[in-house]
């Protein structure tokens, strides 16, 4: 995560810390432990359950604050500028998620659950609250373009505070009926998805931003690369591991009393997480886009709001519902999933991309 700090002669593989080199291991671990926590220590998740406001838990809260600030605080914002005029990367990402992502997990949902319906209607909850958070790790691993990540997840912000209601009623209600299924309202406020993006997003982007700023301002930008950002680097994921634990050990009894459901469950978010991210990656390559933008497009497409989608899924059907379940294994499988997809990335970069220049020094043999 350190690479663009380094001379791109370095070796990646030589640069990655003992906390990059053997992440899986450590999220492997995080999951373990938070299932144990949550299935055999009384009163956890109760406790975790019950320290929200406004429908947002304040422990993961914590964690993915700490997670994103030192990624956004990476972003070279005087080049933000030159990622908005890439009209094909823009409307690309744009249509990746509010056109096919939404589409696909709908089609999924019905396909391998049509016969349960709580489950089918979060699947869909999931698919339509795309990714303002963790895709930054996820991008940040695989080499992608910071930028790039920073102005879609900023796009994808302003659209899913103006298009996830009117999608969730497009999706629950109206193409049901056209189609003859069942079909399930949503009610949720527009003001509630704006608090969701303005924590997750907001501050984070701020905090990075005036990092930036006023460091670069006051220490130079020397001292910035290569002093602050090597201290802060790591904390990117503590907090990701420290999410990764709260939220199994929030619903570490719910997973492991209902294995078949989970199971079920899973099976289209896995479909879903990787078709998504292959046409990514696809679409990037195909409208030349490069390996670090074709990547970040992959990743920023496959993933999900997680968070949007458990508060949303507990508030109009309680924390109970089956709606709820389907929403809190969506993070359960997507990270993972596309922890396993960042490996896969770099092997695509080395096989698709050979002949990109960026790729030359920055990406693990």
């Amino acid at each position: 995560m350190a690479e663009a700090t380094l001379p791109a002669s370095t070796p990646t593989a030589r640069r990655l810390s003992t906390l990059d080199r053997w992440l899986p291991l450590w999220i492997g671990l995080a999951m373990i432990g938070g299932i144990v926590i949550g299935r055999f220590i009384p009163g956890v998740s109760d406790l975790l359950a019950r320290l929200e406001v406004g429908g947002i838990s304040i422990p993961i809260a914590l964690g993915l604050l700490v997670m994103m600030y030192p990624v956004l605080a990476k972003v070279r914002y005087d080049k933000v500028a030159a990622v908005t005029g890439d009209k094909k990367l823009l409307i690309s990402s744009l249509a990746l998620n509010w056109l096919v992502g939404p589409a696909l997990m709908f089609v999924l949902a019905w396909a391998f659950l049509p016969d349960l319906p709580e489950y089918r209607t979060g699947l869909i909850i999931v698919g339509l609250a795309r990714c303002i958070a963790m895709v930054v790790i996820w991008n940040d691993l695989a080499c992608g373009d910071r930028e790039a990540a920073a102005v879609l997840v900023a796009i994808n912000s302003v659209f899913q505070v103006i298009a996830f209601s009117l999608l969730g009623w497009f999706y629950l209600t109206v193409l049901p009926g056209w189609l003859g299924l069942d079909s399930q309202g949503l009610d949720i406020s527009l003001g509630q998805i704006a608090l969701n993006v303005l924590i997750f997003l907001g501050i984070p982007l701020v905090a990075g931003f005036a990092s930036r700023f006023f460091g670069e301002r006051t220490k130079g930008r020397d001292w910035y690369g290569d002093s602050f950002l090597p201290k802060i680097g790591p904390w990117a994921l503590y907090g990701l591991l420290f999410t990764i634990v709260l939220l199994f050990a929030l619903q570490g009894e719910q997973v492991t009393s209902r294995p078949w459901d989970v199971a079920r469950i899973a099976l289209p978010l896995l479909v879903y997480f990787g078709v998504m991210w292959f046409l990514g990656l696809l679409t990037g390559k195909t409208l030349g886009l490069g390996y670090a933008r074709s990547s970040t497009l992959a990743f920023t497409a496959a993933g999900n709001n997680f968070e949007l989608a458990i508060a949303v899924a507990i508030g109009t059907f309680g924390a109970t519902s089956g709606q709820a379940l389907a929403g809190v294994v969506g993070p359960l499988i997507e990270v993972p999933v596309l922890v396993g997809l960042v490996y896969v990335s770099l092997w695509a970069a080395r096989r698709w991309f050979h002949t990109d220049p960026f790729t030359a020094g920055r990406i693990p043999s």
